[in-house]
């Protein structure tokens, strides 16, 4: 029953994030359907949308609902891509996330000339970044059909479960750390953003504290939802990301694995690409999806 419950709610994550980032990819991209230019901030929460359904998507069609849906063990082959899309999804997820937090850190900087040079380049420039990081994770995780293989063969009969999950086997030290090291650098990206932008905020409130025009108010209230929508999103993406790694090396470390344990796994590692689109929806309470940055442009 455990498991069953466990496999129903890892569902639910699939159809609801799905939805959410349906919706969240459609309200960015529907612009275009107006002859519109999409705006920079709108290019990274389509990126990201699309990685999000991606990942959620491959999940529902890989080998861990068949309590809910029964079907045949996964091939080789199909251990083999869905291990790897999956990967690739997470990284492009981890770098659209980066790239979104340094992108609003940068139209908080002081002075017209950041804003000035993103609203000429950033659209190009952005799309750009969203490109690189599907190349990045594709690149990155390049290795993984050649160490994953099909369920292996159990002995023990009564092992249904232990029949139906992928083997992976191979992988060195240096690639875990090299792994590792690259997930180390987007958190740290997204943490030094995310706390320089507190401090600029703090310190923009004290000085708006002295100013009493109306439109220097209104300025100061969508820069700062804004970037509270943003270190919202990196805050439960970073601490997600903690708890997920966690549970992995408590998975890890069982000498016998515990079934519960690796959906325990799979719901951690789906919250993100679920919470996150309603995130940046419900928070914006107009339903702009840009989140009022173009605001701190226009208003210049």
């Amino acid at each position: 029953m455990e498991m069953l419950a466990l496999q129903i709610l890892l569902l639910c994550h699939v159809v609801v994030g799905t939805v959410g980032n349906i919706l969240l990819f459609v309200h960015n991209f529907s612009p275009i359907l107006t002859d519109s230019r999409l705006k920079p901030i709108q290019v990274i929460l389509i990126n990201l949308a699309v990685a999000n359904a991606f990942m959620l998507l491959l999940f529902a069609y890989s080998y861990d609902l068949t309590d809910i849906v029964p079907r045949k063990p996964p091939t080789d082959l199909k251990c083999k891509l869905a291990y790897f899309f999956h990967m690739v999804a997470r990284g492009t997820i981890m770098c659209s996330t980066c790239i979104l937090s340094t992108y609003q850190f940068v139209t908080l900087v002081p002075g017209t000339w950041a804003r000035v040079m993103f609203r000429e380049i950033s659209p190009k420039v952005v799309s750009y970044c969203c490109c690189i990081c599907w190349l990045f994770s594709v690149l990155n995780n390049a290795y993984i059909p050649m160490n994953v293989s099909g369920p292996q063969k159990s002995h023990n009969d009564s092992d249904s479960k232990g029949n139906s999950i992928c083997s992976i086997s191979g992988v060195s030290v240096d690639m875990n750390i090299l792994r590792f090291s690259h997930d180390i650098i987007f958190l740290s990206i997204m943490a030094w953003t995310s706390v320089s932008m507190v401090i600029h905020l703090h310190r923009h409130h004290q000085r708006m504290n002295h100013i009493h025009k109306a439109n220097q108010n209104n300025r100061g209230h969508a820069e700062t939802r804004a970037a509270h929508t943003i270190l919202m999103l990196v805050v439960t993406f970073v601490s997600l990301y903690i708890l997920n790694c966690i549970t992995i090396l408590f998975h890890i470390s069982f000498v016998e694995s515990r079934l519960w344990l690796r959906y325990a796994t799979k719901l951690l590692a789906l919250s993100f690409p679920t919470i996150s689109p309603f995130l940046l929806i419900f928070r914006d309470r107009k339903g702009h999806c840009s989140l009022h940055i173009i605001v701190v442009w226009e208003s210049t």
